[in-house]
């Protein structure tokens, strides 16, 4: 196990708030002295299942300290998952059956073990010790805190003022993930800064209870493609985890410039001190282009086989380097975002592009128009469209799909 100094910036690398940090230090000399690994837990909310890089931030962190020698809980909450995380919530979450949690659950073990060790991580669902618990317990529970402090959470106290209803059931859930913290005497736990009041609430009760608190740390929001929104899958600027890798190498070069460093912070594993070089080359006028493609193979890495990211390489570089394509390449506005080959002929003629579908057509059985470097045959005419994809027609038209 490494010395403590040496974990401090491994384990501060890309976070947005530590709390506590001499409380941390402390944590970790003591772990060091005695060879015995810090407790860090995770608390997973088994009703959105699909995980993008956005997710993975804290997850990426967690993989980090797991490689420092510390031990990882993953705590599923089946019974909390019953009521629904109110954060950030306008009104009342429904509750998830039994049958929906453990299928969630299941489809987040599968992916978040694209990312931590396996043998190294413990799984485990809050129903094992929260379902135990009596109503006198659960009186005792409530008695730590008041109304007045959960109404200071941003969305309890818009729900209040604005005079939507807030379900005395809905107070429970804050104080349920912290008693998780009991149960497991966590060391440590993560999430993202929306979880700033749920964490926190384990740290309070730990105190409440006479356990040593645990270290509070908050891994900031990565924005998307966009380079503006938090990435989400329902805004489109996301790049999924499960993603051919071809597709995710073609996603990280698109962001912006601007977040080569924030990327290589949060969605790698990248040592502090090869990021500051990276960062003296961005300032020292390397092109972002080239950083941004190892950031690209650095990424994919980490999700694909060896071979897998070098066929996604030579795919970007048939595909959509600037040696195979103009760099004022025209782009096509797409109507809805679900059109086929054949939908977009007609805008392709609107653009002089073809001056027919019949010519199109010819150009295709003659083996005369890629999408993405790939030929395209007749046969290829229902396939969609996506955004970012580019066609060649012949030896010097070129098209961008955009949405």
């Amino acid at each position: 196990m490494l010395e403590s100094n040496e974990q401090m910036p491994i384990i501060r690398k890309g976070v947005h708030t530590l709390v506590n940090q001499e409380e941390l230090l402390a944590k970790l000399n003591k772990s060091c002295a005695q060879n015995k690994p810090l407790v860090i837990k995770l608390g997973l909310d088994p009703s959105a299942p699909d995980i993008h890089l956005g997710h993975a931030v804290v997850l990426r962190k967690i993989k980090q300290m797991q490689d420092l020698g510390h031990h990882v809980v993953i705590v599923i909450g089946d019974f909390t998952g019953k009521i629904g995380d109110p954060t950030g919530k306008t009104k009342g979450r429904a509750a998830l059956t039994d049958e929906k949690v453990k299928e969630n659950a299941k489809t987040y073990c599968d992916q978040i073990f694209k990312i931590l060790d396996m043998e190294k991580t413990q799984v485990r669902f809050n129903s094992q010790w929260l379902s135990k618990l009596t109503f006198e317990d659960v009186i005792k529970l409530a008695s730590v805190t008041t109304v007045a402090r959960m109404l200071e959470r941003d969305d309890f106290g818009k729900r209040y003022n604005n005079q939507i209803p807030i379900g005395i059931h809905e107070f429970f859930y804050p104080l349920m993930q912290a008693y998780d913290s009991i149960e497991l005497k966590a060391d440590i736990e993560l999430g993202g800064t929306d979880q700033t009041f749920n964490i926190l609430m384990g740290r309070a009760l730990q105190k409440n209870m006479g356990q040593e608190q645990q270290i509070a740390i908050f891994m900031p929001i990565l924005e998307g493609l966009d380079g503006v929104e938090k990435m989400s899958k329902s805004l489109g600027n996301y790049i999924g985890i499960n993603e051919p890798a071809e597709v995710m190498f073609k996603k990280v070069m698109e962001i912006p410039d601007d977040l080569i460093i924030k990327y290589f912070e949060l969605a790698t594993d990248e040592h502090p001190e090869e990021i500051d070089k990276i960062r003296a080359e961005l300032n020292s006028g390397t092109n972002p282009r080239d950083v941004k493609y190892r950031l690209a193979k650095t990424i994919v890495s980490l999700y694909h086989t060896q071979k897998d990211a070098e066929k996604a390489i030579a795919y970007y570089d048939a595909a959509f380097s600037k040696k195979a394509i103009p760099d004022d390449i025209s782009e096509l506005l797409m109507k809805d975002g679900n059109e086929t080959i054949t939908d977009i002929i007609p805008q392709l003629m609107g653009m002089s592009l073809v001056k027919s579908k019949s010519e199109f057509m010819r150009l295709v059985n003659q083996g005369g128009v890629q999408l993405n470097g790939e030929k395209l045959s007749s046969n290829d005419m229902g396939m969609g469209i996506n955004s970012s994809d580019v066609m060649r027609i012949g030896k010097k038209r070129f098209v961008k799909f955009i949405k």
